[in-house]
């Protein structure tokens, strides 16, 4: 194809393969599904929806430009979108920038034509062009022509002759003086030399918009004298508005007011030791270890209910975080982290409940780096944001905690990104959140909220301030996501660390990593973060006044026993456990005797065992199941009949409702549970006993649901397309292109019309096909396929039997076989179609 391409399509078929790539990776929702030919792909590109996720997409200075050639002359050279992103005086770090912002607008196929001639696509120029219901970041208003369109002709001559402009005989020219006038710098200068200064002032108002405003049914002189001259034209019964044109000369010939065509730096950069970032890094990570594993402790048994519309309650939010010892909103981020990873879901029972799943007990016999691993690979993916907790949906309801409703499909997006920025500086840098959201804002600016027109008064200005900016969910996504990967263990005193950067490490081609990319590189991360980890310990030091010191963390079988027969006092860089009776009594309902809670500690403390611990411990014992508690509704049966008197005789027992069956046997109108918990709020350590008068050893049975699946990400959008499917699509696109406007040899027979299928008779097909294959050959043949869908296809046949016709598709880029009753119609190519 020559000359200058007149549409979108016809510029695409000028493109390499390269070029039509790297637009469908840019956009993949062209993919889907895949165009027929580069027209449909032209035509799918110029969709609102299509148009309005590319743009969305765009950094602040491309979206700049574009916002600039939506309110420039259509089609427009390249020098006067230049004058509008520069202004009259130029700008060096615009003019430098530029190229590459229009670069990308024509890669995304939102600009098309050449540098003397740039169109934007007319949908976008329809959602970026200035209009009183959605006014332009620009702040420009209608040209002159837009906001004159149905003034009387009167009324244009009365203007253009106090602009000091001959009158003319008809409205076209008539504003097309007046838009001359105010486009042209020195006659502009001159008119404006002879206003008063409070007309000005008002124009300095409305300068960089909103360019609309309201004034009464008397304008004060000085609004006069503007309206007058068509400074402000009437946009409605009671409201003016500053042309566009007029508004541009104010500028010096800007469009925005401050063009951005550099990102914001990252900066003020704080430089730290890489190493001393790795450890806090490794601290941290060591923590969240800790504290999942503390939650999955505290629902071994079960955890709390799930809300009829999902999720945790309040209550049930507030006593996890107190079991945690943390807050609220921290809680919910390591519930969240938690149930991203697999480990915590709802049960399905009728009376459903949360609880810990099969795969936390596999997770929890993990190394502590690969334990980490699974975390960071699940919160790196997720789209649930624990941050909008507590919030309120669209119908005013709370977000709950593991609850619906918590996906925000660019979490991912904005993770990465976040991560990806404190990437790119020097290892052990850090740079305050602010920067970071500085430049996130840049890359991905979010459309602000529609200016409000006030009204005016007569001094000109607004009296009341349009809304501010809509609500930036990108902004509190990276914000969220800083604070969790401090805590998750990714960065450390604010820099990202060494295995925080291997977390990132994905194939280069890879926009949007599968799940084996992200696991992967977690993996490889967690490697890296193995040898900064703590090392588990073996031993304890047990002190005298009954509290135990775990002087690091401890190895798993140590720890459950150690949990079972002391009570945590405090956690930290090191643990402390304190043993009361309370815990020892625990120790012995698990079936443990006072002599092997001895040795057990003796085996396990590099400090001789502390004689009161040893009296605790034999106290206990010895008190232990001296009072035997077994169903009657329940009963205490014991030896010694003076202790059941003093039992009887005890004002606490009133509520047990006690009775005597023998010298050695009480009766209870209780359950055994419930007698157990009396007596011993009494200071009395009964066992629980079987039918068969055994010791009844109380060991708490885990619960878990039935094996769960982690929450599948929500996408935001279709799913970034990887080569090979990019290499197919392209391949098809050019296969269609060349069948829909292949040449073709001209034939007795009507030619079909454009877009239409050819259609010949049988005995023709056959005809033609045994030709082509004797001449080797292409043709261009109409197929319907068993699903009744007709498409159209260039094939080069090869061999013609048994009713079926054997040839290489130029389309799919194979050899296919196609029963002859299903082809339409078939019709030579030109020879230098193929």
């Amino acid at each position: 194809m020559t000359g200058t391409p007149r549409t979108l399509a016809e510029e695409l078929r000028t493109r390499t393969d390269r070029g039509l790539v790297g637009l469908l990776r840019a956009r993949p929702d062209l993919l889907n599904p895949v165009p027929g030919d580069v027209t449909q792909l032209a035509t799918r590109a110029g969709t609102r929806a299509s148009v309005v996720r590319a743009v969305e997409r765009l950094d602040r200075f491309v979206l700049q430009t574009a916002e600039a050639l939506a309110v420039a002359p259509d089609p427009c050279p390249y020098d006067t979108l230049g004058a509008l992103m520069g202004g009259d005086g130029g700008d060096p770090a615009v003019a430098a920038e530029l190229p590459r912002a229009v670069a990308e607008l024509r890669a995304q196929a939102l600009v098309w034509g050449p540098d003397d001639r740039l169109r934007l696509v007319r949908t976008a120029r329809e959602l970026l062009t200035p209009s009183p219901s959605h006014p332009s970041p620009t702040g420009l208003g209608p040209t002159v022509a837009e906001a004159m369109a149905g003034m009387s002709p009167g009324r244009l001559q009365e203007i253009i002759a106090a602009a000091g402009l001959p009158t003319t005989h008809d409205p076209v020219t008539a504003v097309a003086a007046l838009t001359a006038l105010f486009a042209d710098r020195a006659g502009m200068a001159a008119l404006l030399d002879t206003a008063p200064a409070d007309s000005v002032a008002v124009l300095d108002k409305l300068l960089w918009g909103p360019p609309y405003g309201a004034v009464t049914d008397r304008p004060a002189p000085h609004l006069q004298w503007l309206l007058d001259r068509g400074l402000l034209i009437p946009a409605g019964a009671r409201n003016v508005v500053l042309p566009r044109e007029a508004a541009l000369h104010l500028r010096g010939g800007r469009a925005h007011h401050t063009p951005e065509p550099v990102p914001p730096a990252l900066s003020p950069a704080t430089e730290r030791d890489p190493q001393l970032v790795d450890n806090a890094a490794a601290s941290q990570a060591f923590t969240a270890l800790a504290t999942v594993e503390e939650l999955l402790k505290e629902w071994d048994l079960g955890g709390p209910a799930v809300l009829r519309a999902g999720g945790m309650s309040v209550r049930d939010l507030k006593r996890t975080a107190t079991a945690l010892d943390t807050t609220e909103q921290l809680a919910a981020f390591w519930l969240e982290l938690a149930y991203a990873a697999g480990l915590i879901a709802s049960d399905g029972e009728a009376d459903e409940r949360f609880a810990a799943t099969p795969a936390a007990e596999e997770w929890l016999q993990l190394p502590d780096h690969e334990r980490w691993a699974a975390l960071a690979a699940g919160w790196l993916a997720a789209t649930r944001a624990p941050g909008v907790v507590g919030t309120a949906d669209a119908k005013g309801r709370a977000l709950a905690a593991l609850g619906p409703h918590l996906d925000r499909s660019p979490a991912p997006e904005v993770r990465r990104r976040a991560l990806a920025l404190l990437a790119s500086l020097p290892p052990g840098t850090a740079v305050p959140a602010g920067a970071v959201l500085a430049r996130l804002r840049w890359e991905r600016p979010l459309r602000s909220g529609a200016p409000a027109t006030g009204p005016m008064t007569d001094g000109g200005a607004p009296a009341t301030p349009g809304p501010g900016p809509a609500d930036d969910l990108r902004s509190r996504l990276a914000q969220w996501a800083l604070t969790e990967a401090e805590l998750l263990g990714v960065t450390g005193r604010g820099a990202l660390a060494t295995h925080g950067r291997t977390l990132l490490d994905t194939p280069p081609d890879s926009t949007a990593p599968t799940a084996a990319e992200t696991t992967a590189a977690a993996t490889r991360a967690a490697a890296l973060l193995a040898p900064l980890l703590p090392e588990p310990v073996d031993h304890v030091l047990l002190q005298a006044d009954l509290t135990a010191v775990a002087p690091g963390p401890l190895r798993r079988p140590l720890a459950e026993a150690l949990g079972v027969l002391a009570d945590i006092e405090s956690k930290g860089g090191a643990t402390v456990y304190r043993f009361t009776p309370g815990s020892v009594r625990r120790a012995l309902d698990a079936g443990r005797s006072a002599a092997e809670l001895q040795e057990f500690l003796a085996a396990h403390s590099r400090t001789p065992v502390p004689q009161p611990l040893g009296y605790l411990i034999d106290d206990v014992a010895r008190k232990h199941g001296q009072l035997r508690i077994g169903a009657a509704a329940a009963y205490v049966r014991c030896d010694d009949d003076a202790l059941l008197s003093e039992i009887l005789a005890d004002r606490r027992a009133v509520a047990l409702r006690l009775r005597r069956l023998a010298p050695t046997v009480l009766a209870a109108q209780t359950s055994p549970d419930q007698l157990l918990d009396g007596l011993r709020s009494m200071g009395y350590a009964p066992a629980a006993e079987s039918a068969a008068g055994d010791v009844l050893i109380a060991r708490a049975d885990s619960y878990r649901t039935a094996p769960r699946t982690a929450p599948a990400p929500v996408p935001d959008g279709p799913p970034s397309p990887d080569p090979t499917l990019l290499a197919a699509a392209v391949r098809a696109i050019r296969a269609g292109d060349l069948a829909a406007t292949a040449e073709r040899k001209p034939v007795q027979t009507p030619a079909p019309a454009p877009g239409a299928f050819p259609r010949t008779t049988s005995a023709e097909t056959l005809a033609t096909m045994q030709a082509a294959v004797l001449t080797n050959s292409a043709l261009w043949i109409g197929y319907v396929n068993a699903d009744g869908a007709a498409s159209q296809r260039v094939i080069a046949p090869v061999r013609v039997e048994g009713g079926f016709v054997t040839a290489y598709d130029h389309t799919s880029d194979e050899v296919r076989t196609y029963p002859l009753h299903r082809i339409t119609g078939v019709a030579e190519l030109a020879d230098d179609s193929v």
